[in-house]
């Protein structure tokens, strides 16, 4: 990326980050991935979600960087996928649930949830 584009203030920065790069992480990597993203103002869209674990020691460690001044915290929000599209054939048959989910999170003072169900997640963002 040039220096141009990370200077760039004009827009909301979204970061969609993959399965395969979230897999090779600890919780702690994953969790300073995250809200580092979150601290710089981008919007970090994962494509595999986090385990209901991660998820809670996500909120856990942001708690605790909250300061009124600097960081207001995140919002996040995360729906599952098409149970039918995404489970294998072998799945199904043994009955195993689809994990597949995709997860929102952006800062909390930029991002407004206005909509969520089952295949939609409508958000609100605004620029600082």
């Amino acid at each position: 990326m040039t220096p141009e584009a990370t200077e760039r203030s004009d827009g909301v920065r979204i970061d969609l980050v993959s399965a395969d790069r979230m897999a090779g992480l600890t919780t702690m990597e994953k969790i300073r991935t995250i809200l580092d993203g979150v601290r710089d103002g981008k919007i970090v869209i994962l494509e595999s979600g986090l385990s209901p674990e991660e998820e809670s020691r996500l909120i856990e460690v942001t708690m605790t960087e909250i300061t009124p001044d600097e960081f207001t915290g995140l919002e996040i929000e995360t729906y599952p996928r098409s149970e039918t599209r995404d489970r294998s054939f072998l799945d199904r048959l043994m009955g195993r649930e689809s994990t597949s989910k995709l997860t929102v999170i952006g800062p909390a003072n930029q991002i407004e949830t206005l909509h969520k169900d089952e295949t939609l997640i409508s958000a609100l963002v605004s620029r600082k």
